[in-house]
């Protein structure tokens, strides 16, 4: 267990945004970060301090704004391989977020390997973003999506993943480590060493995994991994792309332009060494410089503690709302299998109404389909209320969220 040097009882003052008050002088309370998370103060200083003192344009000038801004950049690359125990800091690829790097691996690996009648697989829990890359990918090539099921505790349904794998047609199996909806932690190993078996190439969907607990990418053994900055306490626009070393050298760029290049004649190209090959143009260098902070700021508390507060703070919160009148809960019950997030509905409230009436009382829940219409087709409801806690939530934000659904309960009459 890592030790951690911040106090989580003090870490909301490290945090501007949760200071403020909302509708009518409530105090703010924020249960919506499975979607963005808030940022501390030091990863806002870091992005000012970049503007005010080191502003440049890095990797293409000798003076000193330049070269202190490369560094700086550079030096986040290394941060994340640690991190993650990448072992190579040129498989770590800086995209937009989680979304941009799977659209990468679609157009720059899928458009090059996927033929027709082959197989991708992903699963029924999955983000838009892990579902429709595949979709244009498979219509395309002529190729076939395939999906594993989602059992009634909202685990996946393995067996299903064991006969796609038996028709010897699948090349992709890709999936989230970590449901946005459900929080459901997937059994990362078992699929990864079925595909492995196989033969077939594996990818995972980081973006609500890496934010939250401990994911060490070389014992992993998967060829992708994409997650987002936001998530986990840095700026929105900044991700990471993790692609193995030898299948990186397989891949045609995905953007053409400034840096992925190494010579430009009038009839050829000749491209720039890994990864900066995948990082056409000027790119994000503030936003992932104050990533830099966020992974710092993640580091001191450690990742261990993080994962210990979020397996209390949700085991507290399921108890207290499923004492509540007429509420649905989503998700496994197995602590150890579920992340701090919570998906309900009230029988015949709309999810938006409950949102409505939450927020009055200054508390931000999400409503809809979270980007998962998949999921909630299989969960036969149009849309769930979701409330998803980070480390700068407490006991005290729990209790006034049941307060606040205590309230739609009895306006329902449920």
């Amino acid at each position: 267990m890592q030790s951690s040097s911040v106090s989580l009882e003090n870490i909301q003052k490290d945090f501007p945004i949760l200071q403020r008050t909302v509708r009518d002088g409530k105090p703010l309370v924020y249960l919506d970060n499975a979607s963005t998370t808030q940022k501390p103060i030091q990863v806002i200083n870091a992005i000012s301090d970049y503007y005010t003192n080191h502003n440049a344009n890095i990797h293409r000038a000798v003076y000193a704004l330049a070269e202190e801004a490369t560094e700086a950049y550079e030096a986040t690359r290394d941060k994340i391989a640690k991190f993650l125990n990448i072992k190579n800091r040129e498989e770590v690829i800086f995209v937009r977020g989680t979304t941009e790097g799977i659209n990468l691996v679609a157009y720059a690996w899928g458009r090059q390997h996927i033929k027709e009648g082959d197989i991708i697989v992903t699963t029924e829990y999955e983000h838009h973003s892990n579902i429709v890359p595949w979709q244009l990918l498979t219509k395309e090539k002529g190729a076939k999506l395939e999906y594993i099921g989602v059992d009634d505790n909202g685990e996946l349904l393995l067996d299903q993943l064991d006969s796609y794998l038996k028709t010897g047609k699948v090349k992709l199996v890709t999936f989230s480590q970590m449901s946005n909806v459900l929080g459901t932690i997937s059994n990362t190993e078992e699929i990864i060493n079925k595909c492995k078996q196989a033969g077939v190439k594996t990818l995972i969907d980081g973006a609500q995994s890496v934010p939250h607990m401990k994911v060490d990418i070389e014992k992993l053994g998967c060829d992708f991994f994409a997650f987002s900055a936001h998530k986990m306490l840095g700026p929105t626009g900044v991700g990471i792309l993790w692609v193995r070393k030898s299948v990186l050298e397989t891949m045609e760029p995905f953007h053409g332009g400034g840096d992925m290049i190494r010579e430009v004649h009038k009839y050829e190209t000749t491209w720039n060494d890994l990864p900066y090959k995948f990082e056409a143009g000027t790119p994000n260098i503030a936003d992932v410089i104050g990533f830099s902070a966020a992974i710092d700021y993640l580091t001191k508390i450690g990742m261990d503690t993080i994962r210990k507060h979020e397996i209390d703070l949700t085991k507290y919160a399921l108890e207290k709302m499923s004492q509540i009148k007429g509420i649905t809960l989503y998700g496994t019950k197995d602590l150890l299998k579920r992340g701090g997030v919570i998906s309900f509905n009230f029988h015949d409230v709309h999810p938006h109404d409950v949102a409505t009436i939450v927020d009055r009382d200054g508390i931000a829940i999400r409503s809809g389909h979270h980007c998962a219409q998949v999921l909630m087709e299989r969960l036969e409801v149009a849309a769930t209320n979701r409330a998803s806690f980070y480390i700068y939530n407490t006991t005290a934000d729990v209790d006034k969220l049941i307060k606040s659904l205590e309230k739609v309960a009895e306006l329902f009459k449920l």
